[in-house]
């Protein structure tokens, strides 16, 4: 599928004419491929009537991030700005991961042609999974209205159980959902998982920008002993550098509301985020997240209210 908005000089042209579109946005378009080179075909020796040759399948998947020029901004400045957006981007995923979090890996950086090359990450989408409807409408459940009680972990809750009860309304026919459950994993783990991988970002002072169940995926590790599957946050596309609690705080809310408007009666599954979340974190750092959240919450609602 053709970019024609691509500039001529960029190096990676060539695969956003080959890549196909799964995803556009405002700021950016979404290709996937299914590797950087084409498969090699293997041909066996044979008899001279026999031109046999078998296609090797390629496992190493790769998404490009394309940010589109911006017609409404001068060329220069929408040059330096897209520039300077995937350049943080990348070195946003690069922390990430050096201090363990599980990110997409970071293949190239076109900052001329504003694109970004990363790994295609193989699973299903937490809004998959748990069955939710489509992201973007920020509309408040009645449920919400109840603040979600915000507490350190108790020592009711095992770290290393795996809840198979409360499913809850998960759909039917859920391929996600149905091999996690296979694996013995329940909502409840899930949300303690979601919880860590959070605190693991934020203990890297990186914010995410977009927390939706949307921009975290599952994917399967057979090869583990320890966790049979594992958090990847990927769209790095809107984070930033926190310097204060309520940074931290704000980018908590993004997903709480995300929750709130994709999975109804979510309450207690985010409660369990914010558990792990705060277990993750240790008492000391996370006691100041805690008021700021709230004093965000109370903010979100008047301006839901008076609109």
């Amino acid at each position: 599928m053709s970019s024609s908005s691509s500039t001529p000089y960029s190096p990676s042209a060539y695969y956003l004419e080959r890549g196909e579109l799964i995803k556009q946005g405002a700021e950016a378009k979404v290709y996937s491929l299914p590797s950087l080179f084409p498969p090699p075909k293997i041909y066996y020796p044979s008899s001279p009537s026999s031109s046999s040759s078998t296609s090797t399948p390629n496992r190493d998947g790769v998404i490009i991030k394309h940010r589109f020029p911006k017609k409404y901004r001068h060329p220069t400045l929408d040059t330096s700005l897209t520039s300077s957006r995937l350049i943080f981007e990348a070195r946003s995923l690069a922390r990430a991961a050096k201090y363990g979090v599980v990110v997409p890996r970071v293949l190239w950086v076109d900052d001329r042609g504003g694109c970004i090359g990363l790994e295609r990450v193989e699973g299903w989408s937490v809004r998959e999974v748990l069955g939710g409807g489509a992201e973007g409408e920020m509309e408040l459940q009645e449920e919400e209205e109840e603040e979600v009680e915000l507490y350190m972990p108790s020592s009711q809750t095992g770290e290393g159980e795996r809840d198979v009860q409360g499913e809850g309304e998960v759909e039917e026919g859920n391929e996600g959902w149905e091999r996690l459950k296979g694996l013995g994993v329940g909502r409840d783990h899930l949300m303690r998982s979601i919880g860590s991988a959070l605190a693991k970002l934020h203990l890297t002072t990186i914010i995410h920008g977009d927390l939706t169940t949307s921009n975290m995926m599952i994917r399967l590790t057979p090869d583990s002993k320890t966790q049979p599957y594992e958090i990847v946050l990927i769209d790095f596309g809107l984070s930033s550098t926190a310097q204060f609690p309520e940074n931290y705080a704000v980018d908590l809310y993004v997903l709480e509301r995300a929750f709130a408007s994709t999975h109804p009666r979510s309450e207690k599954l985010y409660a369990g985020v914010l558990e792990a979340y705060a277990r993750g974190l240790g008492e000391k750092k996370w006691k100041p997240i805690e008021i700021k959240l709230k004093e965000v919450r109370k903010r979100g609602r008047k301006r839901d209210m008076t609109g």
